[in-house]
């Protein structure tokens, strides 16, 4: 399994979704799950642990989230869709993970610390809340994922999970005769490649070459003669330490837009100014024609300036060029007036959507075959997992058997 070729992303889940999270998150998931090897979760104890009293609905926001996720078009033909807690193997990780993890890396987190306080107050501060990153690295780890699509607010988590998997390859991935194992593993690729192997190799301990690094990794790949072991030594031997029992996740930074709700701010489910996904389309209607505009367009004959305007935001992720040209500068000009401006923005959003509702009805009706889907995933998703927990284990000395 080449680590930098997977995937791991998931939301908690909320039901049904809105415009922001199909065009910030949805999208590029649909288009990763043809590039990579994708694992996509439904964080359910996420939101236990962040929200327990909301438990009673955890089961049917899960459903109705995962009936977006397929009509949006992640596909389970083409990536492995399951629920976190359908795979317990996720809990044994982050139990021995925790043996490792220093409380203060936790307390430092920055969403721990924002929120500690006010959290306190409602009686809601609980171990699992400061264990919610732990838990996040787990969910990423017990995949062996290399790629981790996030924005730049949860990089600090993903670097945590980065540490963890250094920490531990550090403790554990040192055999006694490590070095031995790896330079015998290195002959067992043959001359030719062997030579190549420690030429990258040197190129990046002693220059410290991250062009070198890449090389050997892609070179070890492509090897058919040495285990997986052996394989998993040579990586670690390339940077100087032990085994890579579990690799490191690198961010994949994506340009995630912004979306504008209906009130001008981001646009969110607490803050009751979102669009969602299988709104109809007079609710559609409804909602962007109630939408403030530039208030300096009094009147129809008013010129007016559209970055002053949220619905000139939603223009520029909805609307084709042609269409945002056209809504910019009859602004601008006062050549047309809101009510026309928002009718188009209307019809770029029922167009967007109408596939999606299509297929989102069918799987409405059918609400057997996405939990059948769900339960194929967490099977494929367990086979995974249970391969990582028994290196994992063996590697910490839980092997009995």
């Amino acid at each position: 399994m080449d680590s930098q070729r997977r995937v791991v992303s998931g939301m908690r889940p909320v039901g049904r979704l809105h415009l922001g999270q199909y065009l910030g998150v949805l999208k590029s998931w649909v288009r990763l799950q043809h590039e990579y090897d994708c694992y996509f979760c439904i964080a359910d104890w996420h939101a236990l642990i962040g929200y327990p009293e909301q438990a009673a609905t955890v089961a049917d926001d899960a459903l109705e989230m995962a009936i977006d996720w397929l009509a949006a078009g992640v596909s389970p033909s083409s990536a492995v869709l399951f629920i976190q807690s359908q795979v317990p193997e996720h809990a044994e990780l982050h139990l021995l993970l925790s043996a490792l993890c220093p409380a203060p890396w936790l307390e430092r987190m920055p969403v721990y610390r924002e929120t500690h306080a006010e959290r306190h107050e409602q009686g809601a501060d609980s171990y699992g809340f400061l264990g919610y990153p732990l838990l996040q690295a787990a969910d990423i780890l017990l995949y062996r994922a290399g790629v981790v699509p996030v924005g730049a607010d949860q990089l600090p988590n993903l670097e945590l999970a980065r540490d963890v998997a250094r920490r531990f390859n550090h403790l554990f991935g040192r055999e006694a005769d490590f070095e031995a194992r790896a330079e015998a593993a290195i002959l067992k690729l043959g001359k030719k490649t062997s030579r190549l192997y420690n030429s990258l190799r040197k190129a990046y301990q002693e220059q410290g070459d991250l062009e070198a690094l890449n090389t050997a990794r892609a070179l070890l790949m492509e090897q058919s003669t040495i285990t997986l072991g052996d394989q998993e030594r040579l990586w670690g031997y390339l940077e100087g330490g032990g085994r890579v029992i579990l690799p490191e996740p690198r961010p994949l930074l994506g340009e995630t837009p912004r979306i504008t709700g209906l009130d001008g701010g981001r646009m969110a489910e607490a803050a009751g100014n979102a669009i969602y996904l299988r709104d109809t389309p007079q609710q559609i209607e409804d909602k962007i024609i109630h939408m403030p505009t530039d208030p300096a367009r009094v009147r129809r004959e008013d010129p007016g300036e559209p970055t002053r305007c949220p619905v000139w935001s939603l223009h520029q992720v909805n609307s084709d060029e042609a269409v945002c040209r056209w809504a910019e500068q009859g602004c601008r000009s006062a050549g047309i007036g809101c009510l026309e401006c928002k009718g188009a923005l209307v019809d770029a959003i029922r167009t967007e959507l109408a596939p999606l509702q299509e297929r989102a009805e069918d799987y409405e009706q059918n609400p057997d075959l996405v939990r059948s889907i769900l339960g194929e995933g967490a099977e494929r998703a367990r086979d995974e997992a249970r391969e990582t927990l028994a290196e994992v284990r063996r590697a910490m000395g839980l092997h009995y058997r």
